[in-house]
């Protein structure tokens, strides 16, 4: 997968384009991530130990690896990733600005 856990990314398509978050998780075999605030669903809660109240709530659902870019730490806009071997280390770079995107 061309982005990580904790990547900046934009949605780039779909009912949420243009927006930006931070990944909060990845799932590379179903080929999905989990965005901060993007793809928001209402969910329909049983009274529990940990909500003894129920009812609804809102949470970010997966989507498409392929709908995020990442976002150059350069210039801020969305660019494709690269690849680059230094030191031994498959690292990840901006296309755009030739940055690394690994820390």
């Amino acid at each position: 997968m061309h982005v990580k856990k904790g990547d900046k990314v934009m949605v780039i398509t779909g009912k949420d384009k243009g927006k930006t978050g931070v990944i909060l998780a990845a799932f590379p075999k179903k080929d999905r991530v989990l965005v901060e605030g993007v793809n928001i669903v209402k969910k329909h809660t049983k009274p529990n130990q940990a909500n003894p109240q129920g009812g609804i709530i809102s949470q970010e659902a997966a989507i498409h690896v392929s709908n995020v870019m990442p976002i150059d730490p350069k210039t801020g806009e969305p660019t494709r990733v690269g690849y680059k071997i230094e030191n031994g280390k498959k690292i990840r770079i901006a296309k755009k600005s030739g940055e690394a995107l690994d820390k």
